[in-house]
Order: C-alpha cells, then structure tokens, then sequence
C-alpha cells in the first residue's frame, strides 16, 4: 500500500510540472505551384509545449489569368509536433489541419473546406529570430478549380 501511495504522490508532482511551453510568430513569401508558379505570403502564430503544438495560419496566392491559375486564400488551424529541441541548430517539424479556403479565377469563386499535410525546419540565426523552411499540400473540398494546391516558403520566424 505504502508503494501506491508514493507512486500516486510522484506521478502528482510530475504532473504538476509544467512542460516547457514556447509561442512563434512566421511571417512568409513563397510559391504556390499549382497549375503554375505564382506568389504566396501569410502569416502563422504557433504555440507548443514540448513536441505538440497549435498553429493557425492565413495564406494568400496570387491569380495568374493568363495561365488559369486561382488565387487561393486559406485559413488552417494545424496541429504541428516536432523535435524536443533544434538539431544542430535546426528544429525539424510536421503538421497537418485544416480550415477554410477561398478559391477565384476572374468571376468563378469557391469557398468550402480544406486540409493540408506539409513539414519543414526552423533554423537557429540569433536569438529568438529564425529561418523557417515550409512545403504543404492543400486538399480543396467542394467545388474548386483546382482540387490540389502545394506551397513552399521562406519566412522570418520570432520564437517568444
């Protein structure tokens, strides 16, 4: 009994440690290639403790008339879990979410749900500021133009 009760006692005092919690703020460029290269740039506020995070993000890609290429707007919440820590300066990350998204090409527009599975890598530069490397592919559900969107961008990442 004596080994229940200090089992329960330890296994409450770990609990009650808080686990190392961290905030970021991304602000983006990229490229979204689907059907054609064009440009792409949002922000993203994330909050993780430890491995496990909350993303929300807004993104938005340019329409290209003469290569019938959408805009695509979009607003995810994603789930993000990466390293316990960087990696030689590098943190490694994966998330997957979903959200919103607009969809235009002159008068035909579409706005329904999506989701979207990507990765990438936050790297160390000084202090808390950090180059962010991200891909994601975009699901469109509904009624889009293009069903299947991909994104890569660079940003300037503020971990606080």
């Amino acid at each position: 009994m004596k080994r229940i009760l200090v089992g329960a006692a330890t296994g409450l005092v770990l609990l009650g440690i808080p686990a190392r919690a961290s905030a970021d703020l991304t602000a983006f460029i990229g490229v979204n290639t689907s059907p054609s290269n064009r440009t792409a740039t949002g922000l993203a506020v994330g909050f993780t403790v430890a491995v496990v995070g909350i993303e929300l993000e807004y993104s938005n890609s340019r329409e290209d008339p003469l290569m019938a290429a959408p805009s695509l707007k979009t607003g995810m919440a994603n789930l993000m879990m990466q390293t316990p820590g960087a990696i030689g300066g590098v943190r490694f990350y994966f998330t997957i979410g979903g959200g919103i998204y607009r969809e235009q090409l002159g008068d035909i527009q579409d706005t329904s749900f999506a989701t979207n599975l990507g990765g990438g890598a936050k790297i160390a530069l000084a202090g808390p500021v950090q180059l962010r490397l991200d891909y994601r592919t975009f699901a469109l559900r509904g009624n889009p133009i293009e069903g299947r969107h991909q994104r890569f961008y660079v940003g300037a990442n503020l971990a606080f």
